[in-house]
Parts: structure tokens; sequence; C-alpha cells
């Protein structure tokens, strides 16, 4: 038998669909009018900034960021055709490929950074409590966790 959510569940998990909905497509429109870039192209671009050397490989890159690894390799090869990444095939084995963040990559993640950060403060960290800032977090890590 389905055991169907009461009214405060159905208007708190309707309110976070909306709210989490309207907040990507934000964080979307503006990086792609003021950077060129997608919500998901800016997030690859982070994920190797912040990696050993700027650079990760495939495998590893679509398991941090889950994404197929097909769905990566068409993300990455559009970063690649406008310069903002490489790819190179591993030192190890040659065998798997590297994504690697290029100078032009770093640059533009550098310019759209502090222009996402904005609206992350603006709408989302500005407006809600500390505690319950601490509360998403702590429930996010835990829907995280029981989807690992």
């Amino acid at each position: 038998m389905t055991e169907w959510l009461d009214a405060d569940q159905q208007r708190d998990w309707r309110a976070f669909i909306e709210g989490s909905i309207r907040f990507i497509d934000l964080l979307d429109r503006n990086l792609q009018d003021q950077h060129g870039l997608t919500l998901a192209e800016f997030e690859l671009l982070v994920r190797l900034s912040e990696a050993e050397a700027r650079a990760m490989r495939m495998a590893e890159l679509a398991a941090s960021a889950y994404y197929s690894r097909s769905r990566l390799s068409h993300r990455i090869k559009g970063l690649e055709a406008r310069g903002l990444v490489r790819r190179d095939p591993t030192t190890e084995d040659r065998r798997g490929v590297v994504a690697r963040l290029t100078d032009a990559g770093y640059d533009k993640l550098r310019q759209a950074a502090p222009d996402n950060l904005r609206t992350v403060r603006t709408h989302f960290v500005d407006v809600i409590s500390g505690d319950d800032l601490k509360a998403i977090g702590r429930a996010m890590r835990a829907v995280t966790e029981r989807l690992d």
C-alpha cells in the first residue's frame, strides 16, 4: 500500500521542487547570459580547477559529476571546441583519457565564478538562516548518501 505524504510533507516537498528548479534555472540562465557557459559546464570547470594539475581521468570526472561517460564526453567535446578543456591520453597506461582545464578555461572560470557566487549568495545563502542552511546541508548529504 502506498503511504501518501501528509499535507505538511507535501507542502515542503513541493517547495523544495519549485525552489530547486527555479534556482538552478536562474544560475544556468545567468551563466549563459553573462559568460556563455551552462551551469553544467561551469561545474565541470570547477571540478577540473580543484583537481591536481587541473586534470582528471574522464571516468573519475564522470563519477564525480554524476554523468554517464557518453554524456560527459559530449559535454567535454563542446568545452574542448571552445578551447576551455583539452583531452590527453593518460601518462600511466595510455588507454585512459584525461580532461585538462586549459589556461583559457581557467580564465573563463575566474571570470564567471564571482557572478555565480553573487547569485548563490543573493538568492540562496542570504535568504536562509544559518541554522536552516546547515539543516539543508545535512538533509541533502543524507539524500546523497541514500542515493549512493
